[in-house]
């Protein structure tokens, strides 16, 4: 495999006050100069600008939004031995569903309908994720009650669906 060769160019630029505090006390991984914080974040913004057309490039980026909260997760894990599967499949699903959206922009019907179908499907997967964790007393979740709790709802509905099926 070839070894890519970067060339690093100067910049300048000069910015108000408050975000140069801001920059300077901005945490980013992987970077802790503000040159380094500059191009860490302007390569988020490319591959945020670049996932505007590519759902690869899109969901990448949909992670790289939810990366704090993913590690603050592994942290909870870590210290207190709990680990919520509902929390884990909300993320990235939701992860999911934003690349999609941000990805397509849809030139004719037949292109939303795709998109549509899409979007059903990974909803429907999500669905059924929750559903499944309210088959036990206890989600596999930080509150074991939160999917019981929000579903009652949606169970009610998909029981009259099977009965208006069967009339």
């Amino acid at each position: 495999m070839a070894t890519q060769t970067v060339t690093m160019e100067p910049l300048s630029a000069r910015i108000p006050s408050d975000l140069y505090l801001w920059l300077a006390q901005l945490q980013v991984e992987g970077a802790t100069t503000n040159s380094d914080k500059l191009r860490v974040l302007l390569g988020q913004l490319k591959r945020q600008h670049d996932g505007a057309f590519d759902y690869v490039a899109a969901h990448a980026w949909a992670r790289d939004l939810t990366h704090r909260l993913r590690e603050a997760l592994v942290r909870i894990e870590g210290q207190e031995g709990r680990h919520s599967e509902v929390l884990g499949g909300l993320v990235e699903q939701v992860a999911a569903l934003m690349a999609l959206v941000i990805s397509h922009a849809p030139a004719t019907a037949e292109d939303a309908a795709r998109l549509e179908d899409a979007l059903v499907r990974r909803a429907a997967l999500l669905g059924e994720s929750l559903l499944r964790q309210a088959t036990t007393g206890a989600a596999h979740a930080f509150d074991p009650g939160v999917v019981r709790r929000h579903l009652a709802t949606t169970v009610e509905l998909a029981a009259t669906l099977k009965t208006l099926e069967g009339a």
